[in-house]
């Protein structure tokens, strides 16, 4: 609920305690209660009326929140796989068979796709093996292609 929305209850609200006070000064609401109950009336479906606001607005609060971790967590997750991007790239380019490789690392959720040219099916199998002993990795999708049918 947004805080436009909010702002038109709680005026509605004040709006509908102003008029039914308006009523009862003059007289003109429920005619078979005094002037005290209608009073008493009016204060009991403003308070009601407030309590709904009340809730609906608490309601918003805990969606606001929900979404904010939310948030967070996609951030956390989007640290932690550059992270772990960040350790393959570095532990490729220390590797003396890899090294000289361009290979690109994507990582989403721990699941990592390796894509580029590979010299051959050794390397290739070399850069999963060492992928998979990385920290935070949770499956490789290694699609090096083998260059010179080697």
């Amino acid at each position: 609920m947004t805080t436009t929305l909010i702002q038109r209850r709680i005026t509605l609200v004040l709006a509908t305690t102003a008029a039914a006070f308006t009523l009862v000064a003059c007289g003109q609401a429920n005619e078979g209660e005094t002037v005290g109950q209608q009073i008493d009336n009016a204060i009991a479906s403003t308070e009601s009326a407030a309590n709904r606001v009340g809730q609906e607005m608490g309601s918003a609060m805990e969606q606001a929140k929900e979404a904010a971790g939310n948030m967070a967590a996609e951030a956390a997750s989007a640290a932690t796989d550059a992270a772990i991007t960040t350790r393959i790239s570095a532990a490729l380019a220390a590797d003396e068979q890899l090294k000289a490789l361009q290979i690109d690392v994507d990582t989403q959720a721990g699941r990592v796709t390796l894509n580029g040219p590979a010299p051959d099916e050794s390397s290739r199998e070399r850069a999963s093996t060492l992928v998979q002993g990385i920290e935070g990795v949770v499956s490789v999708e290694n699609r090096l292609v083998v260059q010179g049918g080697g």
